[in-house]
């Protein structure tokens, strides 16, 4: 699932960051233990240059390892699967919201069914001509309270709004002592495949009621494939260090 993404990051001060990265996700790596493969490559910003490439095993409890490319030091650091609560790329997304929160991290609980209120957050003023979507807006959607397992962890519990056929998820709140926290939003695109639940993702809209900041990834229409012929050497450690300023 090769695809060329844009981040945008407003802090509180009103302060923009932007990034421009590619993504290269093999789902059928199959190689030794590895089941999959994700490439993530940054080309502007402070990161530029910067690689990542994720290895996902056959064995689905077993941690991810994460291999990052620096430029300014020309070397490869591996590390161990970072904390779920840290947050990805500079982000305002976690770890845990891009990899690591797998279901049985939380305990589930299915509240019911809603209509879906409204249309999604969005940056403003929006990016690149970007408008907030609103394709979900009066869908039926499960209603799905997840409580975290660990102890003292970031927030309390999370409310998710999952289309009732696609199982995308619109819309993720986060709460702690009762009060919401973050929010992040999605806007989904179908494949065209016999399976409703291929979708893949047009934006994703975070706000941090904390702290007033705000984070955008976006994917231009066209930007995104699928199901192509790519050679397998691309996820590979050579891919990284070739990776210059």
């Amino acid at each position: 699932l090769p695809a060329f993404a844009s981040l945008s990051m407003a802090g509180s001060g009103g302060k923009v960051q932007r990034y421009r990265l590619e993504r290269h996700l093999n789902n059928v790596y199959d190689k030794g233990d590895i089941r999959a493969r994700d490439l993530v490559i940054f080309r502007s910003g402070k990161l530029r240059s910067t690689g990542i490439l994720v290895d996902i095993y056959r064995d689905r409890k077993r941690p991810l390892s994460f291999a990052i490319w620096l430029p300014a030091l020309r070397k490869i650091r591996r590390h161990a699967e970072p904390d779920p609560a840290d947050i990805w790329g500079g982000s305002i997304f976690t770890y845990g919201d891009i990899y690591l929160r797998r279901p049985e991290d939380e305990n589930h609980t299915l509240l019911g069914k809603i209509r879906f209120p409204g249309c999604l957050g969005m940056l403003d003023p929006a990016p690149d001509g970007l408008e907030p979507s609103c394709e979900a807006t009066g869908k039926e959607v499960y209603h799905l309270r997840s409580v975290n397992r660990s102890a003292n962890w970031w927030y309390d519990y999370r409310d998710q709004y999952i289309d009732t056929t696609t199982f995308a998820d619109y819309r993720a709140e986060y709460y702690r002592d009762g009060k919401l926290i973050k929010v992040i939003d999605k806007d989904w695109r179908s494949m065209e495949l016999a399976d409703p639940r291929a979708q893949y993702w047009r934006y994703w809209y975070g706000r941090d009621l904390r702290s007033g900041g705000e984070g955008l990834a976006w994917v231009k229409e066209g930007q995104v494939s699928w199901n192509d012929r790519v050679n397998r050497n691309l996820w590979s450690l050579a891919t990284l260090r070739k990776l210059s300023r």
